[in-house]
């Protein structure tokens, strides 16, 4: 037979085999766009899908259940992270003796890096608690003058300002915080704050007197908070319980979101303890999907368990990609061209905008810093404070704590009151745990020095170089490290960036 017939009768029998794969033209048959049907076979990111005339293979069929369950738990644990947060604060605190709402922690001697506490300053006196309004009630908080603090809910949404920014206008004053529907009478006399959960972070800090010696001003803003801060139950209030101070100062303090599979526990114990409309439904919906439902037990078996193990490993790569590496063009303080980044982006406390959630921004804001409030995001020159974050050199490599780097800060730093930087760990966002108690230098360091033209070479290296101990924060090999630059009372050339700092360069 010649090579054209059998080229003939080839083509013949794949016509018959095509009539055969289709179905037979019915006297009610139309076209169907290929658009809205599946193809026996589909190549995807997934892995090969299959199907017969539509209807998944049963390997298909576990191949998209186990997607859509690991999709479904990174979208949890992404969006958990502000909850999951607030939940490890309360823990951390729990875990020194600062577990009821008259019990408040202090860092009587400032804050070192002894404390695992995302992104704290080394420059101000913390006194933070929580109340358990479930148990207590309305909960009275009696806030001493001179304090700045501020209320955030389990979903760390903010809910006022005490001190300067609050209705108490740094005066001092009685806030009364309500449990979630409460319907009861409320007295006169009160800041009254409602909450939406049960839980409620009371963050305070008191500024040091910049007249006194350091020495004296530290001991004197640790009593101010000791004799005159009071939280007690309303209920109480005719003999109220002595608010009890834990001293945290050099003591070791876990307060960091897990990134394991024991964040999905922790997040199903969290909303046992909250009211039912804590989360909106799609939110719930998202949860029960993965086994997380109010009143139910979670019990993932060991396909479920794989697949939350493997999800909060995601999770947490995408939290880190988004901190370090941000896409949201907001979160960059001076553009592409460099390394600093603000926390909030687009000074946006609540990452909402005409009623769109930015998603990005509020996990990077959530997975390495605390405390929600407008007044964070608001500059006026002169007063309050701002930041610039900066995780990566002039080539927008990762920080390598073998080398030597170097900053440069220009002459006259547009700070009223005091400018710091301070050093963090990438892995736990806390203070670097160096031999240097606390990883901070600025313009209140004793020993810094500028150079001639007022301006300050800051570098950043395992040894001090030559000369310059008194310019260095010491670095660890083979971990990474990131800074925080504090800007108190900032200045117009900082607000409108007609000054800036340099970015961090390489040295050796």
């Amino acid at each position: 037979m010649k090579a054209k017939q059998l080229i003939t009768l080839f083509l013949a029998g794949l016509l018959v085999t095509a009539a055969w794969a289709q179905p037979p033209k019915m006297k009610m048959t139309t076209d169907i766009p290929a658009s809205i049907t599946a193809p026996d076979k589909v190549e995807t990111s997934i892995g090969t899908l299959k199907y017969f005339d539509g209807v998944p293979t049963e390997k298909t069929v576990n191949t998209v259940y186990d997607f859509l369950d690991r999709s479904r738990a990174v979208n949890v644990f992404i969006n958990s992270i502000p909850m999951l947060s607030a939940y490890s604060l309360r823990e951390g605190q729990a875990s020194i003796g600062a577990d009821a709402s008259h019990k408040i922690a202090i860092w009587d001697n400032l804050m070192d890096s002894k404390s695992l506490l995302l992104t704290g300053n080394t420059s101000t006196m913390y006194a933070v608690g929580f109340l358990a309004l479930d148990k207590d009630g309305p909960t009275v908080i009696d806030l001493p003058p001179g304090m700045l603090g501020v209320l955030d809910d389990m979903a760390f949404r903010y809910m006022t300002d005490l001190g300067v920014a609050g209705p108490d206008k740094g005066k001092g004053g009685k806030f009364l915080v309500l449990p979630p529907g409460y319907k009861g009478e409320v007295p006169k006399g009160y800041f009254v704050v409602p909450s939406k959960t049960n839980g409620v972070w009371v963050f305070t800090r008191g500024y040091l007197d910049k007249s006194m010696p350091l020495g004296k001003a530290i001991p004197a803003a640790s009593a101010n908070i000791r004799n005159h801060l009071k939280v007690y139950p309303l209920a109480q209030k005719d003999n109220p319980p002595k608010t009890e101070f834990v001293n945290v100062s050099g003591k070791n303090m876990n307060t960091i979101l897990p990134n394991d599979f024991s964040f999905f526990k922790k997040l199903h114990d969290l909303i046992q303890g909250e009211p039912d409309d804590y989360l909106g439904p799609e939110a719930k919906g998202m949860m029960a999907a993965i086994g997380i439902e109010k009143g139910k037990r979670f019990a993932p078996d060991d396909r479920m368990k794989k697949i939350l193990t493997d999800a909060a490993a995601i999770g947490n790569a995408a939290a880190r990609a988004i901190s370090f590496f941000p896409r949201e063009p907001g979160n960059l303080i001076y553009g592409d061209e460099s390394a600093w980044m603000m926390a909030y982006a687009n000074k946006d406390t609540a990452f909402e905008k005409n009623g769109v959630y930015n998603l990005d921004a509020r996990a990077l804001f959530h997975f390495g810093y605390i405390v929600v409030s407008p007044a964070m995001a608001v500059t006026v020159p002169g007063k309050g404070s701002d930041y610039g974050l900066i995780a990566l050199d002039s080539n927008k490599q990762p920080l390598d704590g073998s080398k030597t780097y170097k900053l440069h800060m220009p002459p006259n730093v547009p700070a009223k009151d005091f400018w710091a930087l301070t050093m963090y760990d990438t892995q736990t966002r806390s203070q670097l745990q160096t031999d240097q108690q606390f990883p901070t230098l600025g313009s209140q360091t004793e020993g810094i020095k500028t150079n001639d033209d007022g301006s300050y070479d800051i570098y950043f290296s395992p040894k001090p170089p030559k000369g310059q101990e008194g310019n260095w924060l010491q670095t660890i090999p083979g971990k990474s490290w990131w800074l925080a630059l504090r800007m108190y009372g900032p200045l117009q050339p900082w607000i409108d960036q007609t000054w800036r700092p340099g970015e961090i360069e390489l040295v050796e």
